[in-house]
Formats: structure tokens, sequence, C-alpha cells
């Protein structure tokens, strides 16, 4: 079933679906291209967050599972069966397992969808066709990679090459699990590597999957490997492993920052992180559209339920169209964003990730009133769905950048609304943070907006939109965002390293 046929499904049709993959999931470790048990078979459980229900078990690893599938991930690499195959040969491995990718479309949305509550309207519409475009996209860079040739003195060849680091390690987050573990996983082996995935353990059913697909499109047996498991015990194994090359991680940026102490307490492998944000989004009485800057800033914020590393939780409002932009925002976040069933074709807002997660936004919000922000809407669940991690839209007003709301990554549907005087304060408020991941900037005036582009420390700006993008683009951020750059060439060459030759000829 194509994509255009799963976006006419009713829920009832998609509940169907549904009971049938789960029913029939692998949730064992992949290694060595084949799922395989735990040495010490042990498992944990995976839980919907729409219901509270146990929807599978799944095999946990720790590190001897680890060990064991960087054992096959180094053999593979070794034997120069992935890692020397003719680029060509490599590009149609990609192609075929994009295309595979979308001829699965709804078995991954609905494992998507089940295991971290991710609307299945997200999953059709933008998570699986994003995945397939960017192992395509990968799959391209392959023969797009160069080395380079430098003029020397007489009788002097100098040339670089490019090399692939060998074996590398890769964490994703839960949050998009399927896309997010791409960006990992496919500029490693478009780049020559082998690759062992610790998908995040709340939501790892589809990243299976994925590795199945892989073999399926003709990949070699070991070249891609998945251990499931805690953070602190396989993710840490990973990390800390002395035949591991490189670790790229997207995460929190506590678990970022122990990436680097297990990279010096280990074989000091090189570390890229991607980790969180705390985006702003500033908003000038001189914007093209208020209607359109709203619903933007209402996506950037509750898309996802707010747990979007990008998520532009803070709304920097010029004060001389404050309570315009104010009311506009609600109207907009009334009229689009209320939570629903998952596997509900019109539902745009599901729960959070675990009720762990519900709990620690509701103490956020708490947090919130108790500093005295005003709470204009939402700070509570929604009674339909009491068994479920639900957190309703909430927006904070007359907030300041000193306040707990407005310096933590919350990573929920909580917005909060700064008022600012003027270009200079958007500036100050903008930059006063330990993030540096996006930023937005809505404007009419061409200096203005190039001015904030060079002020604002952020990877990303977007201006007159959020959180929009290709592949063209580089996305990663500055400062305790992280030093990764995702989806994108950057991406494919930070899997490779520098090889230098002098020759005296």
């Amino acid at each position: 079933m194509n994509l255009q046929d799963l976006e006419c499904l009713t829920k009832e049709q998609w509940e169907e679906i549904a009971s049938d993959v789960i029913n029939r999931v692998d949730t064992r470790l992949f290694i060595e291209g084949d799922y395989v048990d735990a040495k010490k078979g042990k498992k944990f459980e995976s839980v919907n967050p729409d219901t509270g229900e146990v929807i599978a078990m799944v095999t946990k690893g720790d590190g001897e599972d680890i060990d064991k599938a960087v054992k096959s991930a180094r053999r593979s690499f070794s034997s120069s069966v992935w890692s020397r195959m003719a680029p060509r040969d490599r590009m149609e491995v990609m192609y075929r397992w994009s295309g595979l990718i979308l001829e699965n479309a709804g078995e991954l949305a609905v494992l998507e969808s089940l295991d971290m509550g991710k609307p299945i309207s997200d999953c059709i519409s933008f998570d699986i066709p994003s995945v397939s475009k960017f192992i395509q996209f990968c799959g391209e860079c392959i023969d797009k990679i160069d080395g380079r040739v430098t003029s020397n003195a007489p009788g002097i060849v100098h040339f670089v090459n490019r090399e692939p680091y060998g074996v590398i390690g890769a964490i994703s987050p839960w949050n998009f699990p399927l896309y997010m573990a791409t960006w990992k996983v496919a500029p490693a082996l478009a780049a020559g590597n082998s690759v062992v995935l610790k998908p995040a353990e709340q939501s790892p059913l589809s990243c299976l999957r994925l590795a199945r697909l892989f073999i399926e499109a003709g990949g070699p047996a070991g070249v891609f490997n998945v251990v499931n498991g805690p953070g602190e015990i396989t993710g840490k194994a990973l990390a800390l492993h002395n035949d591991v090359d490189k670790i790229r991680f997207t995460g929190s940026a506590e678990v970022g920052k122990l990436m680097f102490v297990y990279s010096g307490q280990s074989n000091m492998k090189e570390v890229s992180v991607e980790c969180g944000g705390k985006s702003p989004n500033i908003f000038l009485s001189d914007l093209p559209d208020i209607e359109e800057a709203a619903e933007a800033a209402c996506d950037g914020i509750f898309s996802l339920s707010g747990q979007v590393c990008t998520a532009g939780s803070r709304l920097l409002v010029d004060r001389r169209f404050y309570g315009d932009f104010v009311d506009a925002f609600t109207a907009k976040a009334n009229s689009t964003y209320k939570p629903g069933r998952p596997l509900d074709p019109a539902t745009t807002m599901g729960p959070m990730v675990t009720h762990q997660a519900q709990e620690n936004v509701l103490a956020d919000i708490k947090t919130g009133e108790n500093e005295g922000a005003i709470l204009h809407f939402g700070g509570d669940t929604p009674k339909e769905f009491p068994e479920g991690a639900y957190v309703n839209p909430t927006l904070f007003i007359d907030v300041n950048n000193d306040m707990a709301i407005a310096r933590k990554e919350i990573f929920g549907p909580v917005a909060s609304i700064i008022p600012v005087e003027d270009i200079d304060e958007a500036v100050s408020v903008a930059n006063d943070t330990i993030y540096g991941l996006g930023a937005g900037v809505w404007t009419s005036n061409l200096s203005t907006a190039h001015r904030l582009i060079r002020e604002i420390n952020a990877g990303m700006v977007w201006v007159n939109t959020y959180d929009t993008g290709d592949m063209t683009q580089p996305f990663g951020g500055f400062k305790q965002s992280g030093n990764a750059k995702d989806n994108c060439m950057e991406s494919v060459i930070d899997c490779m390293h520098e090889k230098s030759a002098w020759i005296r000829t």
C-alpha cells in the first residue's frame, strides 16, 4: 500500500493494522544480519503511552551484547565487504533500502505510533517519507565524496584522501525513532563504516525493522547492528568500547557531555553530539502576517507535543503588538491542537512518550505558576484520556527570561511568551541561554533580518518561517546544543577522517 492509500485509512483500519503488526514484530537484538537473543536473556517493557498498556517485551542488551555487536561490525569492516564496495554498488543498496522504507510504510508508521505516541498522520506525512528521502540522499552523496591535491614544490606530490573511520556507534533519541536513527546511521553507512545502533529504550521497535530492511536491500551482514537497552547500561557500554572509532549521539546535553567523558576514559574516540535547545522565536511588530506567524509559533512548540529539540519554546514578542499576538496565538492553538488517540488520522497531538515524562512536564508547569508567570491556557491533562500520558497545550504569558520555564528545556507542549522592548533586548534575551540550536525571526525589514541572523548565537536561524528546510541545510547548533551537523552532505563527511599522503618523486 503506497503513502497516498495509507493517508486515506480510517482509525479503525489503522487499529487493525496495528494489531497485526504488533503480533508479529521481532523485538530481539539485530546482530550479524539476524535477530538474536541477549546473552543474559533479559527483557524490558515497551509501553503504549496512549493507553499505558504493555505492547511488547523487548530484548534487553548489555555490555556483553554490545561487545558481540562491535565485533560483528569490526569483522564486516575489516573484510571490506562494505567499506571497499564499489561506490556505485553501495549506492544501489542505499537506493533499494530507501525504496523498502516506502514499501513498508504502514508497518513502520504503526510501530512509531504505538511505541511513542506519535500521531499516525505525522508518521505518514512526514517521518516515513523523510526517512526514505534521507537514505536516498546519503546514497547520492557516495560518489560525490572527493579528496584534494595541494600545490607544492617540484618533486613533491601531496594529496588528501577521506576514509571511513571503521566502527561507528550511533545513539539515537525517542522522539523521532526512525528519522533520528537514520540521521546517525545512513551517513555512516554511506561513508563505508560499519555501525552499531543503540536506539532509545522508549521506542526501539521501528529501528529493529530498519536494520532488517537494510539486509533485505542487499546490505552485508554485520554492517548494521542494533542493540536495545537502557542508556546508562547499553549506551554507556557502546561509548566506552575500545573498538568503537566514533560515537554519533543525539539526546540531552547532560548525556551528551558524558559521551566525551566516556571517550576520554576509553580510546579517545571521536565524538559528535546533537543535543537540546531552548530556542527563541522572535516576533517584531513589522512582521509580514500575524496569523501566519501565530500558526508557525503554535506548530513550533505544540507539534509532537513539544517533544522536539528545536521547539520554539521562548516566544519573544514586541510589546507594541503583544496583546494582539497573544490573542492570535491562543486562537490558533485552540483551533489546531487538541490531544487525541495517535491512531486516529484526525489527531494533531498525541501523548508524551511516557507517564514519567508527563509528570516531569506537569511539575515544570507548577514551577512556572509558582514563579509568577501567568498561565494563560492549559497546564493540565485532558479528562478524556485519564490512562494516557497526555498534557494539554499550555501557554504562559508575561514570562521573564530568569524564570526556570524560560531556561530549562521542558520538552513538552509548554510555550512561554516573553515581552521585549526592542531589537537590542530581543537579541540579549535570545542569547541568554546555555543552548544555541535554532532561532526564528519574523520581520519585513531585510536589514533587521540580516542583523539578527548575524547577532543571534544559534546554528540555525529561520526568517519568516520556523523549523523548515531540507537536506542542503546543516542541522546543528552552538554552545551546549552540541557540535554535530546532521541532515546534510557534511554529516557524511563527518563519518570520515582525512589521511595525508606526502610523496617525493
